[in-house]
């Protein structure tokens, strides 16, 4: 692929996101709606309206995107969006599935294998899609500097976070693959450092997308670092070679990376029927994500924000057909906007290196053409 097919692909979904832009598309008309008359109608507004999402433990990335998708997507009366605290991807596909007031929540590529494992639940794959796969979530192991390599913690005692956390089953599974048994305990992460601290552990998992504020946050000083886990061949395809870097952790990494193993986050919907009251808010909140996606591009939003691909597909799962409904009407505004690309590059004297710089250079060019704003897709 060329390098100018390659821009073109990364700006694909930015692309798409420009049929909502005001830059690009008409003056936002939409007639002033008048407030409800009643208390219960209030009521039933606010419930149409407000779509949850079940994210994480404080101070870890679920809980901060799960934010700012509030902080990008509310949107007056018309959407709210209400984080929920959760205990990680394991425990929030069951919310998902179950609990009445949950509509989204953050799962994982390996989320529906630990599913299975649960002889109760029948036709998970039929209960649970996803709208979008995001980001990966790294593997991280704080352990002495005395452990030098992940078999260096058999047999001994190390924490997979609380119950039910997206770490406790992907954690778990991780050492499986790479052949390392362990005495797994479950507490919450503050704690557990804590125990690390005074000799009562061996090591700390936390399987999170990088940088984690829990960790980033803690002093190594000359007692403790990152156990690399190097990704073998024999690994299961749900996981994927991954880094730590000292961008990502100055206290803890010097000049040569880290090596270790990662798994895919979704954001998982539970597949309401359509014309249901909880359809249609799901539709509305696809719209408002998928079409105000470059908005979670630019600082201060997180750095894993830049990962997504919208249009990516997750093997083993279904995508909500809202979201697959949006991909497939824009594919053809992306090709009808793939000579403005062309225009674009041509005129670029050195070509952005990185992906946020190239994405930058593209919507200060096209702010600076008004006449693109006719040719762009409304």
């Amino acid at each position: 692929m060329s390098r100018l097919a390659q821009y073109a692909a990364f700006l694909g979904i930015a692309l798409m996101a420009c049929a909502s832009d005001p830059v690009a598309g008409a003056p936002d008309s939409a007639p002033v709606e008048t407030g409800p008359a009643t208390e219960a109608a209030l009521g039933e507004r606010m419930n149409a309206n407000t779509v949850t999402v079940v994210t994480g433990t404080p101070g870890g990335t679920y809980f901060r995107v799960g934010a700012e998708f509030a902080f990008v997507l509310d949107d007056g009366d018309r959407l709210r969006i209400l984080p929920i605290l959760g205990k990680g991807a394991g425990e929030n596909a069951y919310d998902i599935r179950f609990l009445k007031g949950v509509d989204l929540g953050f799962v994982r590529t390996d989320t529906l294998d630990q599913l299975r494992q649960d002889k109760r639940l029948k036709n998970i794959e039929q209960q649970i899609h996803y709208i979008a796969k995001l980001f990966n979530d790294e593997m991280h192991i704080i352990a002495p500097k005395s452990v030098r390599t992940i078999s260096d913690l058999a047999g001994k005692r190390i924490s997979f976070d609380v119950k039910g956390s997206g770490t406790d089953y992907s954690g778990r599974a991780m050492f499986r693959e790479l052949g390392v048994a362990v005495e797994g305990i479950n507490v919450d992460q503050p704690t557990a450092l804590e125990m690390l601290r005074n000799g009562e552990i061996e090591a700390v998992v936390s399987v999170a997308a990088k940088p984690v504020a829990f960790i980033a946050s803690f002093d190594p000083g000359e007692r403790f670092h990152f156990v690399a886990a190097p990704y073998p061949d024999t690994m299961n395809e749900a996981y994927v070679p991954a880094t730590l870097t000292r961008n990502d952790y100055p206290k803890f990494v010097g000049d040569e990376a880290v090596e270790t193993v990662a798994v895919g986050t979704v954001l998982g919907v539970y597949n309401s029927p359509k014309g249901s009251p909880r359809y249609e808010k799901l539709v509305r909140f696809v719209d408002a994500f998928f079409g105000k996606f470059d908005k979670f591009l630019a600082p201060p939003r997180h750095p894993k924000w830049r990962e997504v691909n919208l249009a990516a597909s997750v093997k083993g799962w279904r995508r909500f057909r809202p979201a697959q409904e949006w991909l497939d009407r824009h594919k053809e505004q992306e090709a009808e906007a793939q000579p403005d690309l062309d225009r674009f590059f041509q005129s670029q004297p050195q070509r952005p290196a990185g992906k946020d710089e190239i994405y930058q250079a593209y919507l200060k060019w096209r702010q600076e053409r008004p006449s693109l704003r006719s040719t762009l897709p409304h």
